[in-house]
């Protein structure tokens, strides 16, 4: 069992800042499970442009208000507390919050939490040795 806080990973490396948002890694690849878990806080007024060619994200609204655009299709979607989106297509996509938005955001598969958002908005496809049980 892990049992973590994020009052543990504040101001650690698994606390990674940008100019546009704030990812606390609360579970990442090192830990076996299949999946990464991080809270995300992106600033308001800001415009982010992701693309995770490489990973499915799900992302749970929290706290804040906002809205997301799929760049394939154009639509605008509005964020709020409450609001799931999935990215299962590889979406390119932007999020233009209005408040800062807190949102719970897993990815599959995990991150390492050393990922670096490239010039397209990706993640590379980083592996972590999987733990060994006895």
């Amino acid at each position: 069992m892990i049992v973590r806080t994020l009052d543990e990973i504040t101001d650690t490396d698994a606390d990674v800042r940008s100019e546009n948002w704030r990812s606390k890694r609360i579970v990442l690849a090192k830990e076996g499970v299949g999946f990464s878990v991080h809270e995300t806080t992106l600033y308001a007024g800001t415009e982010s442009f992701f693309w995770y060619a490489n990973h499915v994200e799900a992302v749970f609204i929290t706290s804040g208000e906002g809205e997301i655009e799929d760049l394939a299709t154009g639509e605008v979607h509005p964020l709020a507390p409450g609001t799931l989106y999935l990215l299962n297509d590889h979406d390119k996509h932007k999020v233009r919050p209005r408040t800062d938005i807190t949102c719970v955001c897993v990815f599959n598969p995990p991150v390492t939490g050393r990922e670096v958002h490239d010039a397209d908005g990706v993640y590379p496809l980083l592996t972590e040795p999987q733990p060994t049980t006895v």
